[in-house]
């Protein structure tokens, strides 16, 4: 694994299959609100923010006013939303706990997210995974949130911190879903893995070093050969 020195994963459409779970807390909590978001509008044009992004952009959208205390109210309302749900049941796509600690044993790992930070904690330390990871970045801890690198930035910065020494980006893989947080692993230097469980390959591919339907398809070996041809 020389030429792997460290893995970044998105949470939400990689690790977790939640992403039906935030588009329904939204909608829960836009209904109040008079309203509507229909699947498409989200997977279309919101999929990329974090949860303050998304209410911002919805409401801009619609020529609504939003004051800062009625959008921490609708975070905070879609948060508890989300909770409810999550709650039902298991959110991990399949091969993804086995991918994680494979790749835990070999090199240090992280997340960086637009969800929030306490949501995948609660997911990971049920699949009995938060222990994998040597740190978790989520959008409540980086002053802006991808496509913005601040994400990675963070993350990255926390791994090299933990392995004591300076890491190579060109030596890092992001693991993502969407354009939007490839987007944001490029700017911040790292090497880029999507994953299509809400996007064609085709939509991905111009943003992606390497492709592949999930992490039930990916190896270290295929991770470390993408590693070494950064030199």
């Amino acid at each position: 694994m020389n030429a792997l020195h460290a893995i970044v994963f998105d949470f939400d459409g990689v690790i977790a299959d939640s992403e039906r779970l935030h588009l329904r807390a939204f909608q829960d909590t836009l209904a109040v609100e008079g309203i509507e978001l229909t699947r498409e509008a989200y997977y279309a044009r919101y999929l990329g923010f974090d949860d303050h992004g998304v209410f911002r952009q919805v409401f801009a959208d619609r020529q609504r006013a939003l004051v800062p205390a009625e959008l921490e109210a609708l975070v905070a309302g879609k948060s508890r939303s989300y909770d409810a749900l999550a709650a039902a049941g298991e959110l991990l796509y399949p091969g993804a706990a086995a991918f994680i600690r494979q790749a835990a044993a070999a090199v240090p790992i992280a997340v960086a997210s637009g969800a929030q930070t306490h949501e995948i904690e609660h997911v990971l330390g049920k699949a009995a995974l938060r222990e994998c990871f040597v740190t978790v970045v989520g959008a409540d801890q980086t002053p802006a949130s991808k496509p913005a690198p601040d994400p990675y930035l963070e993350a990255f910065a926390r791994l090299s911190r933990h392995a004591g020494r300076a890491l190579d980006p060109r030596r890092t893989i992001a693991i993502e879903d969407s354009r939007w947080g490839l987007e944001s692993a490029r700017a911040a230097g790292l090497r880029t893995v999507a994953v299509t469980t809400g996007y064609p390959a085709e939509a991905l591919a111009p943003h992606a070093d390497l492709v592949v339907a999930g992490l039930h398809a990916l190896d270290l070996d295929t991770l470390a050969r993408l590693c070494g041809s950064a030199a």
